[in-house]
Order: C-alpha cells, then sequence, then structure tokens
C-alpha cells in the first residue's frame, strides 16, 4: 500500500495555527518578515512540552548523560577549527538586473517568477559563488574586525568545546553523553514550507562519546532509539521512516549517517540527523586550541580522543511534525469537526473545565473543581458559548479531556468526562475524578 501524507497541504495547518494560537508570522503588523515564525499561547507550550519529552528522554531517565547550556556567541576560532568559516557554505546565483539571489541548486531549469511578478530567466543570473550562512555580528561597540563573532550554525561545537569541562566536573565515564538544547541561526537563502526550514531555529543535539570500536554499535543503538521516540509519542510510523546515507551524501569525517524522516504534504523530509562523527571534532578543538582533549581509561592508563556518535533533532520541525501528524478533519453527527489528536504528553492543555451553565451554582462549583486540578495539569476553563461550541474549540486545541459540570455534579457528587478522540462520556464521582485523570493521561 501506498504511503500518503496526513494532509496534502501545509494549507490548514497555518491557518489553524493562526486561529487558535499556535504560531503567527513575526511581526505581522508589519507585514511579516519572511521565514520568521512567532509561537502563540498553544504553540510556546507545545514546544514546551516536546523539549521536556526529548530532556526527559534523553538526559534525565539515564545516568550516563549530561545537560549542557553554551552561549550562543562563542570565541570566533571555534567556528574556524570546526570548519563552518571555510566550509559553511551554499552556491548562490545573483540576478544581474535585481541583485536577488537564489540557491543555484534549487533554480529550475525554466527560471522562476519573482515576488514582484518578473519572469526571471537562468540567463539573468551570473555565475554561483560560494556565500557563508553564519550570521556576523560584533561583540562590543567598535565595529571592527578583530571583534568580529558568529552567532552560532549549530549547538554541538559548544558541547565539544566543553568536553574536557564536564569530564574534569563530574563523574561521567565512558561512554557517556553530553545534551543541550537551544537556539542556533544560518543565513539560510531558501526558506520554505512554514517553520520546517527558518533562520532562527532551535536545536536538540546530544554528542554520545564512546571507545572508537563501540561507535558501530552505538550508531545502531541510537538509530533505532530515535525514531522509536517519535512513536510513543503518537506520531504515525506509516509516515516515518529512517534513510541512510549514501557514501557521496555523507560529511568527509563521518562513517555513517542516517535520518528520520517524516512524510510531509511536501514530501519525506528531514526531522533528525543521527551521525557517526568519528573524533574529528575533538581533535580539531584540540589541534586549534593547543588543549588535549583526550579520555584516559584509570584501569588500562591507556588514553585516546574518544569517537561520536550525534543525535540532532531540529525542535522547530518536531513540533511541525506533531501538529501535521495530529490534525485531523472527521463528521460527526453530520458536521464536520477539526481536532488535534496530540499524544497528552504533547498537548498543550491537558483538561478543560466547563460549567454547563454559569447560573444555578454551576459556575461557581466548576471553578472550585478547576483550581483543585490546575497545579497538577495544564488546564483552561471555559464558560462561554454552548456546550458544543465550547467542545470543538478544545477540539481544536488538541486537548485530550473535558470535564463538564452539571446540576448532577451538585446532587449526586458527579462530573462528565468527554474523550477527545473516542467522543465517549463518562460520569465519573468527584472523589475518583484525580485517579480517573491520571489513567487516563498516561502520567
Amino acid at each position: 500500500m501506498e504511503t500518503k501524507p496526513n494532509i496534502t497541504s501545509l494549507d490548514p495547518i497555518v491557518a489553524l495555527a493562526k486561529r487558535r494560537g499556535f504560531v503567527f508570522q513575526s511581526s505581522e503588523i508589519y507585514g511579516g518578515l519572511s521565514s520568521c515564525y512567532d509561537y502563540g499561547p498553544l504553540g510556546c507550550e507545545v514546544k514546551r512540552n516536546v523539549k521536556n519529552a526529548w530532556w526527559h528522554s534523553m538526559v534525565q531517565t539515564r545516568e550516563n548523560i549530561v545537560g549542557l547550556d553554551a552561549s550562543i556567541i562563542m570565541h570566533p576560532k571555534v567556528w574556524e577549527a570546526s570548519g563552518h568559516v571555510s566550509g559553511f557554505t551554499d552556491p548562490l546565483v545573483e540576478c544581474k538586473r535585481c541583485g536577488r539571489r537564489v540557491r543555484a541548486d534549487h533554480m529550475p531549469e525554466e527560471g522562476f517568477i519573482c515576488p514582484k511578478g518578473e519572469k526571471k530567466a537562468k540567463c539573468d543570473f551570473g555565475e554561483a559563488r560560494a556565500f557563508n550562512l553564519m550570521f556576523k555580528t560584533n561583540l562590543g561597540p567598535i565595529v571592527a574586525p578583530e571583534n568580529d563573532v558568529y552567532l552560532r550554525p549549530e549547538t554541538a561545537q559548544g558541547i565539544f568545546v566543553n568536553y574536557q569541562n564536564v569530564v574534569d566536573s563530574t563523574r561521567v565515564s565512558l561512554p557517556f553523553g553530553i545534551a543541550q538544547q537551544g537556539k542556533s541561526f544560518r543565513n539560510e537563502i531558501t526558506t520554505r514550507h512554514f517553520t520546517f526550514r527558518t533562520c532562527e531555529f532551535e536545536q536538540m543535539e546530544m554528542e554520545f562519546f564512546c571507545r572508537p570500536e563501540a561507535m558501530q554499535e552505538w550508531y545502531e543503538y541510537w538509530r533505532e532509539e530515535r525514531i522509536n521516540w517519535f512513536k510513543k509519542l503518537g506520531v504515525s510510523s506509516e509516515r516515518l521512516r529512517l534513510r541512510e546515507h549514501a557514501s557521496d551524501e555523507l560529511a568527509h569525517y563521518s562513517s555513517g549517517c542516517a535520518d528520520v524522516e517524516y512524510l510531509f504534504p511536501f514530501g519525506w523530509a528531514e526531522l533528525e540527523g543521527i551521525a557517526c562523527r568519528g573524533n574529528y571534532d575533538l581533535t580539531k578543538h584540540s589541534e586549534h586550541s593547543g588543549k588535549k582533549l583526550l579520555w584516559r581509561d584509570q584501569v588500562s592508563n591507556e588514553t585516546f580522543i574518544p569517537h561520536v556518535v550525534e543525535p540532532a533533532l531540529g525542535t522547530d520541525r518536531a513540533v511541525l511534525t506533531f501538529l501535521v501528524d495530529a490534525y485531523k478533519e472527521e463528521e460527526v453527527d453530520g458536521n464536520m469537526r477539526t481536532v488535534m489528536s496530540f499524544h497528552p504528553k504533547i498537548a498543550p492543555t491537558k483538561l478543560a473545565v466547563f460549567p454547563l451553565m454559569k447560573k444555578d451554582g454551576l459556575g461557581d462549583k466548576a471553578r472550585e473543581i478547576f483550581e483543585s486540578l490546575k497545579e497538577n495539569y495544564a488546564c483552561s476553563y471555559d464558560d462561554s458559548g454552548n456546550i458544543g461550541k465550547r467542545y470543538r474549540r478544545q477540539d481544536e486545541a488538541g486537548t485530550p479531556l473535558c470535564i463538564t459540570i452539571d446540576h448532577d455534579s451538585l446532587t449526586n457528587n458527579t462530573v462528565t468526562i468527554r474523550d477527545r478522540d473516542t467522543l465517549k462520556q463518562d460520569t465519573v464521582p468527584l472523589t475518583e475524578l484525580r485517579e480517573n485523570i491520571y489513567k487516563r493521561l498516561e502520567f
């Protein structure tokens, strides 16, 4: 059977993201800024949940992986050592008439239509030139070459330059990992597909240091671990795959790399790369800094430069994956509803509490229950409009459970719990409400 994307276009995701407060165009009141986006009230909660789920899986539940939060701006020699200054480039061609630059490898044979509607043919462009993708800025008030610094294009180098600090300040033993989440910046000319490719983005990377002879074993381990992480959080296994890189795709220092890919409406695309980086990075930083970045085996007294397996995930791409995969349109009782079927760990709001109506003391009772739950769960309170509309709003927000307080709540001390996905409604005694919620949300 042919695998198909969940939806045929990103348009409904973009519309829902704006309508419900997941993602907004940055600086929208000024016409927006290309490839820049802001996460709204629901979106920032989803993003935070994705980051927390990754950190829990990669750091908090493992004895041999520790965390780091390195500076975005680093010594410029870091990027010289890593090869980013000399080799981190895109081949660009520039229009001879308007000066617009386009990725040479993305230029269609028939040319393209520029934003002003003018037809651009391939002969309108000059020869391809290499442009560095790093954002350059100045550190300090004086603009001078000696004050040039860069916004980091990846978080990995912050880990490598802190390798010795971590070894000296902790009790890690080989094999071990150092994990980091944070912003990175790449001055990409071709940005597209909503939040999939942007100039400012967030990464979640882990460098796993091991003995050279163990690298292949750990590479295979992390390949499976990382694709299974998505599956455990509800992403359709049919729209996930591991794609091994061909030899001509590998970086010169890499002996193997696999991408976790998802089938978006625009096709299969990379979410995360798992790469064998060898000892390239530690070796280069050792050479350029003059510092020995070694591992000493306390038993055999053997010293060597560890090899590295790197799982590197784009946070914003992961968020987009959860948005796309959760999106569903279905008919219920003759009416269409849109529902975001997030895994409970990813859902921005876990519970919504409704009074059937504001009068007869139902509002006060609902408020009382809401106040008792919000300390433990991300909750929303909604008493606006009829109950059907309130359900639909929570379906679009991806809220797994809605709790309704009606007259029976006052007389029988019960509430009604409505499940987002099955639409089943169950009457539950208030004394059993917390236990019932806990079981349903899989915490």
